[in-house]
């Protein structure tokens, strides 16, 4: 499959370096909001939307891990972007271990939150294959909520929660399927010895979806990483411990 041509988005100075930020599963750009302010005062900051959400294409599934990775390649190209660093979040993370290790020139430091190189057993991922073909993605919402941020996150910011709600109700579900499919056909942990990258990562001390026993091993598996868990976040951790997160990426990125 050909590469899409992804909806992005910039902020921050022109002339400061890139940061590719990339999305959970069921997310867009908007996931990044809390964290744009403080990355564009140091970085030209890039959010982009995997193909199948938000602005980018939805070409019919299957998709591959390839097919995510060389989308993100391609978008880097036509933006004549020689080389950036690239934080990425769950299936955003996966793109990124798969960029940094198809063409390491390409990416600088490297930060992999609350994701993993492979995600089995593959009927989790074709139950919701099948449950959004079939139904859409309601059922998919609250399910993905409980596992996106903790009980109490939900409760002091009910904002979070919405905004994260509206992303993932907006989701086409073919473009779901297709990355669900990607995931589930993935296993990246052959390619991490080929990446070159400084590596921060981290890990949610509440994620169901990607526990942090899970997560820790990649730090051991890439030459130069390193692991933080952060403590009262779960699988976007992001969105559930912004400035802890915000924190941990910039003292990574700033060496």
């Amino acid at each position: 499959m050909s590469a899409v041509e992804l909806h992005h988005t910039f902020d921050g100075p022109e002339d400061a370096p890139v940061l590719v930020l990339g999305s959970s599963l069921g997310t867009t750009g908007a996931m990044w909001d809390d964290q744009v302010p403080a990355f564009s005062e140091r970085f030209r900051v890039l959010r982009y939307d995997t193909r199948g959400h938000g602005g980018s294409p939805v070409p019919s599934g299957p998709y591959a891990m390839d097919d995510l990775g060389a989308d993100l390649l391609a978008l880097l190209d036509r933006l004549e972007i020689e080389r950036a660093s690239f934080c990425g979040l769950s299936i955003g993370g996966m793109i990124g271990m798969w960029a940094a290790s198809e063409s390491p020139e390409r990416i600088d430091r490297l930060v992999l939150c609350c994701t993993v190189p492979h995600f089995p057993p593959p009927d989790l991922w074709n139950e919701r294959i099948d449950t959004v073909r079939a139904e859409g993605m309601g059922p998919m919402v609250d399910p993905a909520l409980e596992r996106w941020l903790p009980d109490d996150v939900r409760k002091a910011r009910p904002e979070a929660e919405a905004h994260l709600r509206e992303q993932i109700a907006s989701i086409p579900p073919e473009g779901y399927a297709g990355c669900c499919e990607a995931i589930r056909d993935m296993d990246l942990r052959p390619r991490l010895a080929s990446i070159r990258a400084s590596t921060l990562v981290l890990a949610g001390s509440e994620d169901p979806a990607t526990p942090a026993e899970n997560v820790r091993p990649l730090a051991d598996a890439i030459d130069d990483a390193y692991f933080v868990e952060i403590d009262g976040a779960a699988h976007i951790a992001n969105m559930a411990q912004p400035e802890a997160v915000s924190a941990a990426v910039l003292q990574h990125l700033a060496g």
